[in-house]
């Protein structure tokens, strides 16, 4: 049953654990650093977008002054509010947002994406709703450890438009999690005025959620901390997502800069005799303190604000040579041991499962989340009955991808170790945000303050009908991603053991698996059995031509050279095994001692990953050509359906044969 809370300033009466003199104070830092952030931004200090929550200030002030200080929020892209109620440094945070190394994430940052997981600041975002279902991701991570902490995910009314939005709350309410939805219905959504009905959708959309619903008002800082202590201590036994709606008010523009040709006179004016510092100071006064205690308030906020200001000014910038610095981390050294002679062969699909089940049970921070992998065991059959060995850690998820991958960021940014799965790889497009500017950036926007330890699993494969939405091969559209590892095991062994050091790594990664290789077998490995990301493997020694493949290909070229041998022609197979990065070393030192090189993917042959490979032999390996490098690719068109034309545009062994033959027939 939905709970309908009106809440005015003193509805609730007033909390023991909240003052409002501190409450005051809190706002006035606030509104004095976005003040000086204005000027700055009008002066050039700072260059890049600023969104600017004057007016709002209530409101973070208001939650936070209910939160512990290790329960967690996401923030949106005019997020000063926020992070600063939550405990953000103002020297670390004007000079971020002046791009300095001693900003609070080195300048990587900026205004729309600052962050300090340390704090429980799980970033401001420039994506609108995206922080939705990484806040899901994070209570994910309490629900499971049982360690009573509640995110909040802050977000304009605007975001509840938004598939992120729905999908996180979805997954939100299915779950159960400990996690309170604030929308701050700040009256506009960029430029397009709040329509008049919004309050009742909100309450019907927190209804459909399964939420319980309380509608604040936002410019009453003690209402907001009241009514808030009350919400978050009901989301912290137990009792379920809550949703919030604090009515306020955006004073400013949507930007730094709007002209505001939108706004309406009058409106500005009524809310303007309802500012919250004014109220705040109204309330105050009422209560006995003086208007000179207020006025030396005023007086030591700016002081303090002033002093920051002038010590991140005088920071240092950036050095060139950190450019690269914070994209990923550093990976522990892993040896790939010879596999076991006596081992009994085993499936591909067996060893995903056993990679799955060692982790879980080896490490209590992992987890698997994805569409049927629980009680349907995966569509594949792959991870069945590990719900039953692992409950609770095994879960379940709607058809929100989104939600499944933001979830597994958030779990990452709270130290789990998850693993979601997205069924197949052509679904990741419907997720992209979430993998592309969250997963892969988050480590590098944050300057190094958090990693971010999730993999995703995924499979691909053509040849069976399964028509252009669910045949592509996009990995070259995935490696192309700075932050993201890209692993497309061949092998049993491979896949046990990339999918085991994937787990393992303190940053994102990839795996894509192929589903016509499930069935197929391969020498078996030892439990402790790992795959160095970004390390190939030569698979059969050659000297006439190279031949780069990865995945079903690197089978197939594996058969392609074992028949040619017999005619005398010595082909050297590369399985790349990791396409992001790629192990550059492997591939010019063989092609330095064979000087032909085939590339073969499954992939279509534009802007693949034949083409980098392509690019980079006739730059660095450009003295070793004998000749042209060739590609072996699928046609540049969607993957058909009808049999007969998949079997034209599917390549496989004649292609990889007919390619070496014409390499070898060109005279140098």
């Amino acid at each position: 049953m939905t709970n309908v809370q009106e809440t005015a300033a003193g509805t609730l009466g007033r909390s023991n654990r909240t003052d409002l003199a501190h409450l005051h104070c809190e706002m006035l830092r606030i509104r004095m650093f976005e003040d000086r952030a204005a000027g700055l931004y009008r002066d050039g200090v700072i260059r890049g977008f600023v969104h600017l929550s004057v007016g709002q200030e209530a409101v973070p002030v208001g939650t936070v002054a209910a939160l512990r200080p290790d329960d967690v929020i996401t923030s949106t892209h005019r997020g000063h509010g926020h992070v600063l109620a939550k405990g953000l440094d103002l020297t670390g945070a004007f000079a971020e947002l002046f791009g300095k190394e001693t900003g609070t994430n080195h300048g990587r940052g900026g205004s729309m994406h600052i962050a300090d997981p340390g704090l429980g600041i799980f970033g401001a975002n420039g994506i609108v709703g995206a922080g939705v279902p990484i806040a899901a991701g994070a209570a994910t991570a309490s629900l499971l450890r049982g360690d009573g902490k509640v995110a909040v995910s802050f977000f304009g009314d605007g975001a509840t438009s938004t598939g992120a939005f729905h999908e996180g709350a979805t997954l939100a309410g299915d779950w159960r999690l400990p996690l309170i939805l604030l929308c701050e219905n700040n009256q506009f959504s960029e430029f397009t005025g709040t329509h008049m009905s919004a309050p009742e959708r909100m309450e019907a959309r927190a209804a459909a959620y399964g939420m319980s619903f309380h509608r604040i008002d936002g410019n009453d800082v003690q209402a907001m901390a009241d009514a808030m202590t009350t919400v978050v201590d009901a989301v912290r036994r137990g009792e379920g997502p809550a949703f919030v709606e604090a009515v306020t008010f955006r004073a400013r523009g949507h930007y730094e800069g709007d002209q505001l040709k939108y706004r309406d006179a009058e409106l500005a004016a009524s809310w303007a005799e309802r500012d919250p510092i004014l109220m705040a100071e109204a309330q105050l006064i009422a209560g006995g303190t003086s208007e000179a205690e207020i006025a030396a308030v005023h007086a030591s906020v700016s002081a303090e604000v002033e002093e920051a200001v002038a010590t991140a000014t005088a920071a240092p910038e950036p050095s060139t040579g950190s450019l690269f610095e914070y994209i990923r981390t550093v990976a522990s050294p892993v040896v790939e041991a010879d596999l076991p002679v006596d081992a009994e062969e085993t499936r591909y699909s067996r060893a995903v499962k056993a990679a799955l089940r060692q982790s879980l049970l080896e490490d209590p921070e992992v987890f698997v989340a994805g569409i049927d992998v629980g009680e349907g065991g995966n569509v594949f059959g792959l991870t069945r009955g590990l719900n039953e060995e692992f409950p609770g850690r095994v879960r379940d998820t709607p058809i929100a991808e989104a939600a499944i991958i933001g979830a597994g960021v958030g779990a990452a940014m709270a130290g789990m170790r998850p693993v979601v799965e997205i069924m197949y790889s052509d679904f990741l497009g419907v997720c992209l945000d979430q993998i592309m500017n969250q997963a892969a950036k988050l480590r590098y926007m944050t300057g190094g303050k958090v990693s971010v330890p999730l993999t995703v699993r995924t499979q691909f494969g053509a040849g069976r009908s399964s028509g252009a939405q669910h045949s592509q091969s996009i990995e070259a559209m995935l490696a192309h991603i700075p932050g993201l590892s890209v692993v497309m095991p061949s092998t049993p062994a491979d896949a046990y053991g990339l999918l085991r050091s994937a787990i393992a790594e303190d940053s994102p990664v990839i795996v894509i698996e192929h589903r016509l290789l499930y069935e197929k077998a391969g020498p078996g490995f030892a439990l402790d059995h790992l795959v160095p990301i970004g390390k190939a493997k030569v698979l059969r020694e050659g000297s006439d031509v190279t031949v780069v493949s990865f995945s079903r290909m690197a089978r197939e070229s594996l058969v392609v050279a074992e028949k040619l041998a017999g005619e005398g022609i010595s082909v050297e197979v590369i399985d790349l095994r990791t396409v992001a990065p790629i192990d550059w070393e492997t591939v010019l030192s063989s092609l330095a001692k064979t000087n032909k090189l085939v590339i073969a993917h499954e992939a279509v042959s534009d802007f693949g990953v034949g083409a980098e490979i392509a690019a980079r032999a006739v730059d660095e390996g450009f003295w070793s050509l004998d000749a042209p490098v060739l590609r072996v690719g699928a046609p540049f068109t969607p993957a058909p359906y009808a049999p007969a034309l998949e079997k034209e545009w599917v390549v496989g062994q004649s292609n990889i044969e007919n390619a070496v033959r014409r390499i070898l027939a060109i005279t140098p």
